[in-house]
């Protein structure tokens, strides 16, 4: 039969039916629907982290994760993450099987009692926390949106270095945030928080940033491990024992604090962002006090005692004067000898460096004065006023002191105070001689407002060791040499180390009863802050190193 024979009805059925045999299945792309519940399945599963296994892994070393971290630090619901997806693009050594989302760090921004904070957390369980290109690209983008939109930044550091595997890429991944650590430095606060190994290159970062935190047990910081020093110099010793918390907030000076836990850290981070201004171009935030700005200090009368060569702590003198008697010590256990502090008083956020005369007298040192000479240069940059608590009785003689460089290093300090243009504001409490009453602030390097409390005895020297020099002859020709020099140390004191001899002479502004001090350092901070300063044009001063 013959297509001509065929009916127009049974050709079109036939027909029909080629066709649906030889149609290819339409088959339908997804929809907008689709595609979120994709996502958020992307997104649970990234914020799960790589598996179980290894967050209990990370839990059982006592270590939070990253993103219980970041939790710790902001305000609640209020971090956003950025690159949440990134992965890595290397190949080679098996890593392109291998591309976990994140890239072993986490990035965003969140709020610290409702201020905006930038941070980068390593997370140990992807990598160990390496640092490979992708990963370096992250950290350096939020560095530069924390710059561009003048906030602090803060690292949460967990990480075993250069990633091994992606070899020179690494390293010069590292280079880049070294050179937005130092483009900032003064700019944005940063703010490093030791949380596992920070080992090699990657302890140059928290190095550069303003503060570094440490946490025992979990926190190591060293150049080179326990492994290699042994190779080299046959010392045997442990992680902790060459870079620990405790070796670096006692011993190097590496570290501004040391906690037992990082809940305990993390806090104490929210507390030290509260006393900071976002950026260089914003004055510190002013907090409503709830402790009276008329509040007399009466218990000051009692706590310093009038004789110069007794001991005191110092720390009892700040909790007086400041708000709730709350500040933020920063290198609490290294350098004792000198205090540095951030606190309020009267709302207002100040930095406090002081004389601590329960260790080593008081006396300025090598490390007190780099210690100070550093929280002065912060404070200058972030335009915290200062408050400087002076009873010094000199710079700590001795061969080591001279051999180590006591000149250049003291020069820090004095060089610190020379430059700052924030309002300064000094008060000796009790004794001030020689070059270290000039380099504590003193009105002749250019404190705005000098204070003494009666008990102040400001001289080249302690009244004995002038009379022995001023009256060497005298003392030495007499018939009673002891009843000779008793009698001119009196006669020194009585006219050259009386209270008011600096204040007759315009060295000190006023002298006030110590009851008062709060109350007069209120009143001073405010006159004060509007104090503008004009410096020469420069590009950089040449501080002494």
């Amino acid at each position: 039969m013959t297509i001509m024979d065929e009916s127009p009805t049974e050709l079109a059925v036939e027909c029909e039916a080629e066709l649906a045999v030889a149609a290819p299945v339409v088959v339908q792309p997804p929809d907008t629907a689709d595609r979120t519940a994709e996502l958020l399945d992307l997104r649970r599963r990234v914020l799960a982290g790589p598996s179980d296994k290894a967050t209990e892994a990370q839990h059982a070393k006592g270590k939070l994760t990253a993103r219980e971290r970041i939790d710790l630090l902001f305000d609640p619901g209020t971090f956003t993450e950025v690159e949440g997806l990134r992965r890595h693009r290397a190949t080679g050594f098996g890593l392109e099987a291998k591309r976990p989302h994140t890239d072993g760090v986490i990035t965003g921004w969140g709020l610290v009692d409702g201020r905006q904070v930038f941070v980068y957390a390593h997370d140990f369980r992807i990598f160990g926390g390496a640092l490979g290109e992708a990963h370096a690209q992250k950290i350096q983008k939020i560095m530069d949106m924390a710059a561009t939109t003048g906030c602090p930044i803060v690292g949460l550091c967990d990480g075993a270095g250069a990633r091994i595997q992606e070899g020179v890429t690494a390293l010069a991944g590292y280079g880049g945030i070294f050179q937005r650590n130092v483009r900032n430095s003064g700019v944005i606060p940063q703010i490093s928080v030791i949380l596992g190994p920070c080992a090699g290159g990657a302890a140059y970062s928290p190095a550069l940033t303003d503060f570094v935190f440490m946490v025992r047990d979990i926190s190591q910081m060293f150049i080179t491990g326990p492994d290699v020093v042994q190779a080299v110099t046959g010392e045997a010793i442990t992680q902790n024992g060459l870079g620990g918390a405790d070796v670096h907030a006692e011993t190097s000076g590496v570290a501004h604090a040391a906690y037992d836990d990082e809940e305990s850290c993390l806090l104490e981070v929210r507390f030290l962002l509260s006393l900071l201004p976002s950026n260089n171009r914003e004055l510190p935030p002013v907090e409503r006090p709830g402790d009276p700005l008329d509040r007399r200090c009466d218990a000051l009368v009692d706590l310093v005692p009038a004789d110069p060569s007794r001991a005191y702590d110092m720390r009892s003198v700040i909790r007086e004067i400041t708000d709730h008697g709350d500040f933020f010590e920063v290198h609490e256990r290294w350098a004792g000898n000198v205090i540095c502090a951030l606190a309020r008083i009267g709302g207002q956020a100040v930095g406090i460096v002081a004389n601590q005369p329960s260790v080593l007298a008081g006396v300025l040192d090598i490390s007190a004065s780099e210690k100070a000479a550093r929280f002065v240069q912060l404070c200058d940059a972030f335009n915290i006023p200062l408050v400087t608590l002076v009873d010094v009785p000199g710079f700590l003689p001795g061969v080591d002191q001279e051999h180590g460089g006591v000149i250049r290093h003291g020069a820090k300090l004095l060089y610190a105070y020379c430059n700052a243009t924030v309002p300064r504001i000094s008060l000796i409490v009790r004794k001030a001689y020689g070059g270290a009453y000039i380099v504590m602030d003193s009105r002749s390097i250019g404190t705005d407002l000098s204070l003494a409390w009666p008990t102040n005895e400001i001289a080249v020297m302690g009244a004995e060791g002038a009379a022995n020099v001023v009256f060497r002859r005298e003392i030495a020709a007499s018939e009673d040499p002891d009843a000779t020099r008793r009698r001119l140390i009196d006669q020194y004191k009585e006219e050259l180390m009386h209270p008011y001899y600096a204040a007759e002479r315009g060295l000190v502004d006023d002298v006030i009863d110590p009851a008062e001090t709060r109350i007069r350092l209120i009143g001073a901070l405010t006159m004060l802050r509007t104090k503008a300063t004009a410096m020469p044009s420069r590009k950089h001063g040449n501080q002494p190193q």
